[in-house]
């Protein structure tokens, strides 16, 4: 087992063992015991009472964060001329079709998210295998398949996020920077939370909101009361 550095134990120290935290004060500890040189992402983690390996258990969708990821998304928007201006116009960092999917099958996936039209899925087809592992493949529930491109682009500029529960029934998602103030951690987390008990599948029986933690990039878990819906 791996020493543990004396910040992380300072960091540890400050977690209350047990303790089931607010969202508020859980958004402030996990500023308080970030460390890192840099800009360090929050991260939630939300495990779910459902079977993901059943269909009709699966909880997927997409979520407007309210003060954005503070991350600047690379957008790729593999579109058809007629639509080229528009997806410039609104941001997308990458804008074309042949020549990107080119450089899509000799391996290139420097993006952050793929936008596209439905008329363009069918050459998308072919690549499955190398955007599906990377979560880059466009998909009409998360709105990255789209006519209103501009839209699209637009909205994950401004904070967008698609996630989707894992094999283990955890939902993960990045919500924010350390840099944030601790109320814009809480209202992301919030916004995401309050989305995921919207999509709470009818199959699901039981106690749907299981465990919430909050962290930063290499900080210890924060414990949250999941009883916050």
């Amino acid at each position: 087992m791996a020493r543990l550095t004396r910040k992380q134990k300072e960091a540890l120290a400050k977690i209350e063992k047990g303790r089931l935290y607010s969202l508020d004060e859980a958004s402030a500890l996990v500023k308080d015991i970030t460390n890192t040189k840099f800009d360090a992402s929050v991260d939630i983690a939300v495990r779910l009472g459902v079977d993901p390996r059943k269909a009709n258990q699966m909880v997927r969708g997409v979520v407007s964060l309210p003060h954005g990821t503070g991350k600047d998304m690379k957008v790729l928007a593999l579109v058809t001329p007629d639509k080229e201006a528009e997806a410039k116009e609104a941001g997308a960092d990458y804008v074309g079709l042949d020549e990107y999917l080119d450089k899509i099958k000799g391996g290139w996936t420097d993006v952050d998210v793929i936008i596209t039209m439905p008329s363009v899925m069918g050459k998308l087809g072919p690549l499955g295998r190398i955007l599906g592992p990377r979560g880059l493949m466009p998909n009409p529930k998360t709105g990255t398949v789209t006519m209103d491109v501009a839209k699209a682009v637009s909205e994950v500029k401004a904070g967008k996020i698609d996630f989707k529960v894992d094999k283990t029934g955890i939902v993960h998602a990045a919500i924010g920077k350390a840099s944030f103030s601790a109320d814009k951690i809480a209202g992301n987390a919030h916004e995401l939370i309050n989305t995921l008990i919207k999509l709470k599948p009818t199959a699901a029986k039981g106690t749907y909101v299981k465990s919430i933690h909050l962290s930063s990039t290499m900080s210890p878990s924060v414990a949250v009361d999941p009883k916050i819906g």
